[in-house]
C-alpha cells in the first residue's frame, strides 16, 4: 500500500501512562521506528519534547475514554497534524496485542491513510461542550427524582398523578409539602389545589385516601430537597453556558429561526457541531457524523435495511426532540414531511428523517448566514406534477367502482 506520510508518530494512551512510536521514513527510504513510554501526569509530558525531537509530523491519538484529553490538550499546536482516531478504525492484528505493538501499529496505519482523524472542536467549543453536556445529566437526574417521588406516593397509595396531569407543579408542591409537615386530612389537602385544578376537588380528596406516613414524608422530603438542589445548579450551569456562549451569538439567532430549534437546543447545537462547517465540506457528511444519515448495506446486488449509521451519541439526542417539536409546527415544511413518511415507514423511521433535514438545514443556516426561510406546508403538492397526479386520483377512485373523466380546467 502506498505510504502517504513519512513522518508519523502513534500514541496509545492509557490511564497512567502514554506509550508513543515514531516511525521516521529517512532520505535513503530507510523505515526507522523508535519507541517511548511516559507517564500522564504534568511532568510526564515531556511527551511533546520527545515528539519534537523524533521528527513527527503527524501525532494520531488513540481516543480511549476521556484518558486521551490531558495528552491532547498538551500537544495541541506543537506538531503539523494531530489526530484523534477511532480506536474501532485501528484494531491490530489477533494475536500481537501489546502497548509498543499497538502504538507503532497506529503509526503505521496513519502513515498509509488508512485511519482519518475525528472532528474535534477548539478549546472554547469543547468547554462550551462539557457544560451543556453536563446541564442534560442533571437535568435527567431531576426527571429522575420526580419520577422516584411519583414512585414513593404510589407506594403510600396517594393517586395524585390519576387526578393532575403531573407529580411536580406548584398545586402538587403544597399539598405534599403539607403531607410532610403532618396534615391527612384529604379535604384539607384537596382545598391547596389551584387554578384547573380546583375543578377536581372531590377527586383529590379520594386520591388523597391513602396511608401516607412518617416514612413516605421523610423520602418526599428528601427527593423534594434534591429536586430544588438539581434546579439551583441547573440555573447556575445555565448561566455559565450563556457566559461561553456569548461569542456565538450570531449563530444562536440563525438556529433560533429553525422550527423545533429552541435556545437551548441551539446552545447544544453549537456546543456538539460547532459554528464553523467549514469542517463539513457538504451537508450529507455533517448528518452522518451526527447518526442520522441512513446505512447502506449492498452485497450480491441484493440491497437490505440497515438504519442508520453511528454519529455523535449527544448530538443526536438532542436532534430527535427536536425534529418532533419541528413536526408539530403548523403550516412548516417539517409538519408535512413526518406524517408523508410516518403512513409508510412508521413515527420513528419519520423522527430520524425529520432531523437528517434539520441537520442539512442548520449546515446551509451557518454555512451562509441567512435565515431559515420554510418551503411551506404544501412543497409537496407543490413538487408532484398535477398530471400523474390527477391521474392517480382517477384511478383511486374507478377503483373504487365509479366511472370518471379528467379534462382540464379553462383558463
Amino acid at each position: 500500500m502506498k505510504q502517504i506520510r513519512d513522518k508519523v508518530a502513534g500514541l496509545d494512551v492509557h490511564r497512567d501512562s502514554v506509550v508513543a512510536a515514531a516511525r521516521i521514513v529517512g532520505p535513503d527510504k530507510v523505515v526507522e521506528v523508535t519507541k517511548a513510554s511516559f507517564t500522564t501526569t504534568s511532568k510526564g509530558l515531556e511527551l511533546a519534547q520527545w515528539l519534537l525531537a523524533s521528527g513527527a509530523h503527524t501525532v494520531a491519538i488513540e481516543a480511549t475514554g476521556v484518558y486521551w484529553k490531558p495528552v491532547y490538550d498538551a500537544l495541541e499546536g506543537l506538531v503539523d497534524e494531530l489526530w484523534l482516531c477511532n480506536a474501532a478504525h485501528v484494531k491490530h492484528v489477533p494475536g500481537q496485542k501489546s502497548d509498543l505493538a499497538a502504538a507503532e501499529w497506529l503509526a503505521d496505519v496513519a502513515a498509509h491513510g488508512m485511519v482519518r482523524p475525528s472532528f474535534v472542536p477548539p478549546p472554547e467549543i469543547r468547554e462550551l461542550r462539557d457544560l451543556t453536556r453536563y446541564r442534560k445529566a442533571q437535568v435527567d437526574g431531576r426527571a429522575k427524582e420526580i419520577q422516584r417521588l411519583e414512585k414513593t406516593l404510589q407506594d403510600a397509595g396517594i393517586k395524585l398523578t390519576s387526578v393532575a396531569s403531573t407529580v411536580w407543579t406548584q398545586s402538587s408542591r403544597a399539598m405534599l409539602e403539607a403531607m410532610i409537615a403532618g396534615e391527612r386530612d384529604p379535604k384539607v389537602l384537596a382545598e391547596m389545589a389551584r387554578s384547573r385544578l380546583r375543578a377536581k376537588i372531590p377527586q383529590l380528596e379520594e386520591a388523597f385516601s391513602g396511608r401516607f406516613n412518617d416514612h413516605h414524608a421523610f423520602m418526599c422530603k428528601e427527593i423534594i430537597g434534591h429536586i430544588d438542589h438539581l434546579d439551583a445548579s441547573i440555573a447556575l450551569v445555565s448561566t455559565e453556558i450563556a457566559r461561553h456562549v456569548a461569542p456565538f451569538e450570531g449563530a444562536i439567532t440563525l438556529l433560533c429561526s429553525i422550527p423545533g430549534v429552541s435556545r437551548t437546543m441551539a446552545e447544544v447545537l453549537i456546543a456538539e457541531m460547532g459554528p464553523d462547517m467549514s469542517r463539513f465540506p457538504i451537508p450529507e457528511q455533517l448528518c452522518a457524523w451526527a447518526g442520522v444519515a441512513p446505512a447502506s448495506h449492498r452485497s450480491a446486488g441484493k440491497h437490505r435495511p440497515a438504519g442508520t449509521r453511528p454519529g455523535a451519541p449527544w448530538l443526536r439526542r438532542t436532534l430527535l426532540p427536536a425534529a418532533r417539536a419541528a413536526a408539530r409546527t403548523k403550516n412548516s415544511y417539517f409538519s408535512a414531511q413526518y406524517p408523508r413518511i410516518a403512513r409508510r415507514r412508521g413515527p420513528n423511521t419519520a423522527a430520524v428523517a425529520v432531523a437528517n433535514s434539520l441537520v442539512r438545514v442548520v449546515w446551509h443556516v451557518l454555512s451562509t448566514g441567512a435565515f431559515y426561510e420554510d418551503l411551506g406546508a404544501d412543497y409537496f403538492e407543490r413538487r408532484d406534477d398535477p398530471a400523474r397526479q390527477a391521474a392517480r386520483l382517477q384511478q383511486r377512485l374507478e377503483a373504487l367502482g365509479y366511472s370518471v373523466t379528467i379534462s382540464e380546467k379553462a383558463a
